[in-house]
């Protein structure tokens, strides 16, 4: 028979076994969303457009609340892309280093505080070199918006101090839709100017293109300099939102989203289909030229219990290859009196 002073130890033995370890267990718990562990910018130029999106997905069935962002260093700044993850939902913590303001080695933390479904504060060290010899103006190549088809040319200027035999030897990139070549601008007194002519492809498929590009020198200390390239490459017409989400549904319980249609000029639907035999959506159809329209789409949820999607395709006049979208949700197995 155990003494009840060995009974009392192992009770708090067990006690403090708990205590000491669950925020340990919390925090691996809120780590796994995470894709990395710490965040290495490299050797970068003065004045570049530093950023990093450091991605998160819930993996869990409950919801993920993000409370709080911050770092520990004003030499970066790190803000979420969204505060509610859903079950199976991805955001990211846009991360980015100010290479205007410092310089040279920097160090840092963003830290993030979830605090539900519970409670833990993730730390993701930051750690940059910033050039002094290297600035590039703007800080990085951003086409901006491109129309699908048109293709599109951006210039940064690169400004080196130092060295007069300093030069850029290669560029590599990992898109087959860019091309870029360096053009040298001026060169003596230790200064050394080129201009980076960045051209996206007519031929570049639709969706943000997001990559840096490396300049290859004949520096042996910093061999590389990296450049941010950025572009959206969008449609003549362009869906908002892109992915029409109908949330949670109770069968025979209407509901009704908006959809918009934006045109780079006046347009006309001729009509509007859904995949599916369901016959659950009604949509009225829009009688006017112009260059938005905002299409109410108004769902009869059916008794199908369980996720629910549909895919539409809208005909355009005078378009010849029609748009399409998809609408996602959920059908509850609760039905209206």
């Amino acid at each position: 028979m155990l003494k009840k002073s060995s009974f009392r130890f192992g009770i708090l033995s067990l006690f403090l076994f708990v205590l000491t370890t669950a925020p340990s267990y919390a925090q691996e718990w809120a780590q796994k969303m995470f894709d990395k562990d710490k965040i290495d910018f490299g050797v970068i130029a003065r004045g570049s457009d530093a950023q990093y999106r450091l991605k998160i997905k819930n993996i869990y069935p409950n919801q993920v609340h993000i409370s709080n962002v911050r770092t520990t260093c004003g030499c970066s700044a790190a803000e979420p892309s969204k505060s509610i993850l859903e079950p199976g939902e991805e955001g990211y913590i846009q991360v980015k280093m100010d290479t205007a303001r410092f310089q040279r080695r920097k160090d840092s933390n963003v830290i993030v505080t979830i605090d539900a479904p519970q409670y833990a504060e993730i730390r993701v060290p930051i750690t940059a070199y910033i050039r002094t010899d290297v600035v590039f103006t703007p800080g990085a190549a951003n086409f901006g918006s491109v129309e699908v088809g048109k293709g599109a040319e951006t210039t940064v200027a690169l400004a080196y101090a130092g060295r007069d035999d300093w030069a850029i030897t290669g560029i590599e990139t990992k898109d087959p839709s860019l091309t870029v070549k360096a053009i040298e601008t001026g060169r003596g007194g230790g200064r050394v100017n080129y201009n980076i002519v960045l051209n996206l492809s007519p031929k570049t498929p639709l969706g943000p293109i997001r990559e840096q590009i490396m300049l290859k020198t004949n520096d042996v200390n910093f061999t590389t300099v990296p450049l941010l390239v950025e572009a959206k490459v969008e449609s003549d017409i362009t869906i908002t939102p892109e992915v029409v989400s109908l949330g949670m549904m109770i069968p025979g319980q209407e509901k009704t989203v908006n959809v918009v249609l934006r045109g780079k000029k006046p347009f006309e639907i001729n009509k509007i289909e859904c995949e599916s035999d369901d016959e659950a959506f009604k949509i009225r159809m829009p009688k006017t030229t112009q260059p938005i329209h905002v299409l109410p789409l108004t769902i009869m949820p059916p008794n199908k219990p369980g996720d629910y999607s549909e895919e539409f395709t809208v005909t355009i006049a005078g378009r010849g290859e029609p748009i399409t979208f998809k609408a996602f949700g959920k059908i509850s197995d609760t039905k209206t009196n």
